[in-house]
């Protein structure tokens, strides 16, 4: 049996069987009349275990099974990629600014995470921080070394 014919062999198995249905009169001497249902199981021998053990014990089957499990997976892998963009767009169209609020948040705290840094987040936050004599003097130095930088690559490059 072929992997491909499994479905179409288990699809009848796999249908509701319908119930049994067992009359019994049960004598009762009393003036009430009740009705009880129960659930009987019952021991069957089941046809398709055998196929199934024969089909598992062929060892000959393993490696197509092995490629197909690898693409069910892949496939599985790219639905799941394929959601996440989903719902990413959806999320983007139903409130840009609410989405890019939080991307900027996370990115945030990854790039803390990596970078394994600890600063005070409240005076990360207040502006009048970025006006301080300390750090314009660090970006006017930072600003001068990218123009000195510039300068002897032009003259390097005219020499």
């Amino acid at each position: 049996m072929r992997f491909m014919e499994i479905p179409q062999r288990l699809q009848a198995l796999l249908q509701q069987p319908d119930p049994l249905v067992l009359n019994h009169i049960i004598k009762y001497d009393g003036p009430d009349k009740n009705t009880a249902c129960y659930d009987i199981d019952v021991e069957m021998d089941d046809p398709v275990k055998q196929q199934m053990s024969t089909f598992l014990q062929n060892h000959s089957n393993m490696p197509d099974i092995a490629v197909l499990d690898q693409k069910i997976y892949d496939i599985v892998e790219q639905i799941n990629e394929e959601k996440v963009k989903r719902d990413f767009y959806a999320k983007f169209a139903d409130n840009p600014q609410e989405l890019v609020q939080k991307w900027l948040i996370s990115q945030s705290k990854d790039l803390r995470n990596i970078s394994e840094v600890s600063s005070d987040f409240e005076m990360e936050r207040r502006a009048d921080q970025y006006f301080q004599p300390h750090t314009q003097e660090g970006v006017f130095r930072y600003i001068y070394g990218k123009v000195q930088q510039k300068e002897l690559n032009w003259r390097l490059l005219w020499e």
